[in-house]
């Protein structure tokens, strides 16, 4: 389980302290919840998140154990290193927007006449309570020639889980090779 500490300044010359201790700032936030402004060591943070099986995580803040979720995060336009995290409480019954992974499975027929497989949307914006929330959501492609795409409104429905992008937004295509 990922712990961590709690920030008791939110000051720039604090966060730049914790950051050069090797930490990771966190913001934690849930529906009816106070706000928890915290710091993770920046390497088992990655660490947990690399292998988490699950959209949600428990971590461990001032004693207590919360089950969260990422939603947003910052990191240096030019290092690409982590510098800041927006972790949501994952309440049970609570309905809310999640991110959850595309995994597509099969191979292409489109692979063979020199095409390959974009990933336009690697993530998909879904509105469900976390006991109903996929891990992933898995798009057959076996049959995706060149030219052809799947877009959400031609994603199987999935029980109490509601895609909030349009329709007609695409998530796989296969393009032609150049």
């Amino acid at each position: 389980m990922l712990e961590g500490i709690i920030r008791e300044s939110t000051g720039k010359k604090a966060v730049k302290a914790l950051r050069r201790d090797g930490y990771l700032i966190a913001n934690i936030y849930g529906k009816g919840l106070d706000n928890v402004n915290a710091a993770f060591k920046s390497n088992e943070y990655i660490r947990t998140v690399r292998n988490k099986d699950s959209i949600a995580f428990p971590v461990k803040v001032d004693g207590k154990e919360l089950n969260v979720v990422v939603q947003a995060y910052e990191s240096h336009p030019l290092t690409a290193e982590l510098l800041h995290v927006d972790l949501m409480v994952a309440q049970p019954g609570v309905v809310t927007h999640y991110m959850v992974p595309v995994n597509p499975v099969g191979t292409p027929v489109g692979l063979k006449n020199k095409g390959l497989l974009n990933v336009a949307k690697p993530r998909l914006r879904v509105k469900a309570a976390i006991e109903a929330l996929p891990n992933t959501i898995d798009i057959n492609v076996n049959n995706l020639d060149v030219g052809d795409a799947v877009m959400i409104r031609d994603l199987a429905d999935i029980e109490n889980v509601k895609f909030t992008d349009d329709g007609r937004v695409s998530v796989l295509s296969m393009i032609k090779a150049k």
